[in-house]
């Protein structure tokens, strides 16, 4: 027999759950389109005859949009709601996806990539406003672990998206395949807006901090910090995704199939414990201890690979191990940030942190591939060490006041 306080409370996380759903599509379409080129570069190389130099310009003017444009975004997803910006970011980034498939110029794909770019910028201030705005406090944890793992799943999918849409279509074809999805995810989320309707001004009872108070809000000590934290982990995370492989070859000569594999299993392990720290993030209030705990274990892990000739399944455990290390912080740092920001300036306080993501995804190849430029492999673990290192301290020294949820949430 259902009683009567029991049936609100499941319309509740009914509605949860859609809300989450929702906006897991919309960033597991982000991350897609943050990967599209990549696996088809030889096939544009080919057919346009462009060096690989004029490539990494299309993918380096997306990035380059996003991280001057997205606290800007942010700000106006305070302003005029979250729902409606995150769709009409979606419609933008697949109509600029499929125009740089239709018109037969280079300049036209480093300018639609730009305005994919520009598209890329709503996703995260949009996603955490609406998660924190709409998910009960309870399940708020679980929900940034979901859109995350939503994240790694489209960063999974791309790749053979894109290589077998090519094989049936051409790149041409690949891309427009990849537009046609964002456009089906937009029209889904249109269609559930209502579940997306929510207002900041509403939700946090008081006027978004706006202007000249909203940038003063992103100067605070413990918002800069984030930014940091979210640059170095972004910096400490690139380094073992793009250059573990190599680095792993030229220092133990590790045979390719087994630095693979090894690889595979940091990414593949970093996604489940991602889904592990959703539910560590909503039973505790020490977020903080989790991340610096998780940064502890990570770089010890880390610091043995670096130093020591391991055998393939060794190898391949400690970096699953690592990887899951690094997936179990990821909710408590989302939770870290929601605790710092005040109620109705979610959107640009996400939106500016998590441009390390980009600062850090410019920095990163640059420092790495100099390392391995000047016959430094070990050097790669070794600087991701260090990293997480000084991520542990600025975690560790940020304060935070998170409240437990009431019954009625």
């Amino acid at each position: 027999m259902v009683t009567v306080t029991e049936i609100p409370m499941t319309r509740r996380r009914a509605g949860d759950a859609r809300v989450i759903g929702l906006v897991s599509a919309a960033h597991f379409v982000s991350h897609v389109y943050g990967l599209l080129l990549p696996p088809v570069f030889a096939l544009i190389h080919s057919d346009w005859g462009l060096s690989y130099q004029e490539l990494s310009v299309v993918v380096a003017s997306y990035n380059l949009v996003s991280a001057f444009v997205q606290t800007p975004t942010g700000f106006l997803v305070d302003r005029f709601g979250a729902g409606a910006l995150l769709i009409a970011g979606l419609l933008l980034g697949s109509a600029a996806i499929g125009a740089a498939a239709l018109f037969p110029s280079y300049w036209a794909l480093v300018a639609c990539f730009g305005v994919a770019g520009l598209a890329n910028t709503v996703y995260h201030p949009a996603d955490y406003a609406i998660l924190s705005h709409a998910v009960a406090q309870k399940r708020i944890g679980q929900a940034f672990s979901i859109h995350t793992f939503s994240g790694l799943l489209g960063f999974a999918a791309a790749p053979p998206l894109m290589l077998i849409s090519a094989r049936f279509w051409g790149w041409r074809g690949a891309l427009l395949v990849a537009a046609a999805i964002g456009l089906a995810v937009a029209l889904v989320l249109l269609a559930q807006r209502h579940a997306l309707a929510v207002t900041p001004a509403a939700a946090a009872q008081r006027r978004p901090v706006a202007g000249r108070d909203g940038w003063r809000l992103l100067m605070t000590p413990a918002i800069l910090k984030n930014l940091a934290f979210f640059t170095l982990l972004a910096l400490a995370g690139g380094g073992i995704s793009n250059f573990s492989i190599v680095a792993l070859v030229a220092l133990y000569e590790t045979p390719l199939w087994v630095a693979n594999a090894a690889l595979t299993g940091f990414l593949l392990m970093a996604a489940l414990g991602v889904l592990l720290g959703g539910v560590i993030a909503d039973r505790t209030r020490h977020h903080t201890r989790v991340a610096a705990l998780g940064f502890a274990l990570s770089a010890s892990v880390i610091f043995a690979i670096g130093t020591m000739a391991l055998a393939p399944a060794a190898l391949i455990v400690l970096m699953a191990t690592a990887g899951f290390l690094s997936g179990i912080i990821q909710p408590s740092r989302d939770m870290i940030v929601r605790a710092v920001t005040p109620a109705g300036s979610f959107g640009k306080v996400f939106g500016f942190v998590t441009t390390g993501f980009n600062v850090g995804g410019v920095i990163g190849p640059l420092f790495f591939g100099w390392l391995m430029d000047r016959g430094e492999p070990r050097m790669i673990f070794m600087a991701v060490v260090a990293i997480t290192l000084v991520s542990l301290l600025t975690v560790s020294t940020t304060r935070v006041t998170v409240t437990r949820p009431t019954a009625a949430d």
